[in-house]
């Protein structure tokens, strides 16, 4: 009997750990909706909750305009490093320069940041993005600030209108990226624009979490 609840201890014990190794980061619900902040770049990117077999998820559509949601929050990048997404984009922005500022936009993208100063001028960032016209894996600087760098986690060249789930080291990308140590980040925020190309996108983010492995 004794062993019996020594097992039954271990096995709970595991249990809470494991579900301690996952950390949600957007719920998508009406009551959650109401507290992200909104950052307007142009206009408003339109969003709209849903639910299918996977849980709840948020379409975001923009025609020329640009707007993200985010939330201020701390992720121990040495107990929880890896982001996993499961996002769709049913309509991508085929033909444009991602990398120019006039073709500077993406159908889906999650950005996590890092606080290194005072201002917001000073954080770090690495945008991983659905990208429309190049290979998973591709990085490079944003064109209006070194201290984001957009890296390619899926592309419609291989998945076009169609769920996908996608994983990063987060820890890993600031080190490769930014050539930094980071132990913890501050904040993630989704973000779907078109006001550089003036194109219309619509996509679609489900089950953004971090978890140990």
């Amino acid at each position: 009997m004794k062993i019996l609840i020594q097992l039954s201890v271990l096995f709970l014990f595991f249990n809470f750990s494991t579900l301690a190794e996952k950390i949600t980061v957007f719920e998508f619900t009406e009551e959650e909706m109401t507290t992200l902040k909104e950052k307007k770049v142009k206009g408003k990117t339109k969003w709209k909750l849903g639910v299918n077999t996977n849980g709840n998820f948020v379409r975001a559509e923009a025609e020329g305009t640009g707007s993200g949601l985010g939330k201020e929050l701390k992720i121990n990048l040495n107990n929880t490093p890896y982001i996993n997404i499961t996002w769709k984009v049913e309509k991508g922005l085929e033909g444009i320069n991602e990398q120019s500022k006039k073709g500077h936009d993406y159908a889906a993208r999650v950005f996590v940041i890092k606080k290194t100063g005072a201002t917001a001028l000073s954080n770090r960032a690495v945008n991983y993005v659905f990208s429309s016209n190049n290979d998973i894996g591709k990085n490079w600087h944003s064109p209006y600030t070194k201290k984001s760098i957009d890296y390619v986690l899926s592309t419609t060249k291989i998945n076009s209108d169609e769920w996908v789930t996608v994983k990063a080291n987060v820890k890993e990308s600031f080190k490769t990226l930014h050539n930094l140590d980071v132990d913890e980040i501050n904040g993630v925020a989704i973000m779907t624009d078109t006001d550089n190309s003036k194109l219309k996108a619509i996509s679609y983010y489900q089950n953004i979490y971090f978890s140990s492995e």
